[in-house]
């Protein structure tokens, strides 16, 4: 006769294998294959919806990137140029600028049925001793006081459209605790701010923990989270609404310090101003009481009329 334990464990093991499961996945997603010298195949997801989520292009770019590398990432700059197919693989090629002492200089194109869907320089740096300040860190609760990004769309399955449930309430590759609670279906004018904790659901396999790269290509893949979001709150519209036209433009990221994709990030966001139908954010990201990340995104916020049915 199955216990209570026995349940209880069963459901825990269960919970377990299905969160390996989203950090294989996305483990796989940024791991590329090599086709040619600087040349590169990555798969795509649908992880947002019918185009390619602009996370996983940065991340596998990154990635590919870095492949020709001997040292971590320092900034990355890229254009969203085309939106991407989820039902084919993309190639990503990199060119070799510059190769010098200190820097690496690269840039990455990625292509999709024969045109350039993405285009980015990244810049690698010896790390070494020099300066060092950074501002304060902003004071929120503790990711563990807080609920999931999953628990908190359980509260708005009553909001959600049948047509669209399956794919809102998928869960996402990386845990999200969001500290700036909002609903996407009924948006009400917000202060332009947005914070969460992230970080992969387990923890890198030992061969793989201290794999530079990866960790750093993680956290470019879940810096696209929520970005936008944040220069709409104060018009009282989300990305759920009708009338709107929404679309990463451009993105960068500059790394300050060394990053563990599976160990809770705090990512604060601002948006400085929304002008010309685009909206421009800035990112900090915070791990261990250290500034490790910064990011600057600019998007498209165009409004359209809805034709009547």
């Amino acid at each position: 006769m199955k216990t209570l334990f026995d349940s209880l464990e069963h459901r825990q093991h269960t919970e377990r294998s299905f969160m390996n499961a989203l950090t294989q996945e996305l483990v796989e997603l940024l791991t590329l294959e090599k086709l040619e010298e600087h040349i590169f195949r990555g798969q795509s997801r649908n992880l947002v919806g019918k185009r390619v989520f602009g996370g996983q292009v940065l991340g596998q770019a990154l990635r590919a990137a870095s492949y020709t590398a001997d040292r971590p990432v320092h900034s990355l700059h890229a254009y969203f140029l085309y939106g991407g197919d989820i039902n084919a693989p993309i190639i990503y090629e990199v060119d070799r600028l510059r190769d010098g002492k200190s820097f690496l200089s690269r840039q990455v194109r990625a292509i999709q049925h024969g045109r350039t869907i993405f285009s980015a320089m990244v810049s690698f740096a010896t790390p070494e001793e020099g300066l060092d300040y950074q501002i304060a860190e902003p004071e929120y609760p503790a990711p563990e006081e807080l609920k999931s990004e999953q628990e908190l769309k359980e509260n708005l399955i009553s909001f959600i459209p049948e047509n669209v449930r399956t794919a809102f309430m998928r869960p996402r590759q990386v845990d999200i605790r969001p500290i700036n609670i909002g609903n996407p279906f009924q948006p009400q004018p917000e202060a332009p701010s947005n914070a969460y904790y992230m970080k992969a659901y387990d923890k890198l396999p030992p061969e793989l923990a201290n794999d530079v790269a990866l960790n750093q290509a993680i956290i470019a893949f879940y810096s696209d989270y929520s970005f936008m979001t944040t220069a709409l709150r104060p018009h009282g519209v989300s990305y759920l609404t009708p009338s709107l036209q929404i679309a990463s433009i451009d993105h960068a990221i500059y790394f300050h310090k060394p990053v563990k994709a599976d160990e809770w990030m705090l990512y604060d966001m601002e948006a400085t101003v929304t002008a010309s139908s685009r909206g421009l954010s800035h990112g900090r990201m915070w791990q261990g009481g250290e500034l490790v990340c910064s990011t600057v995104q600019e998007g498209l916020m165009r409004t359209r009329e809805i034709e009547p049915r």
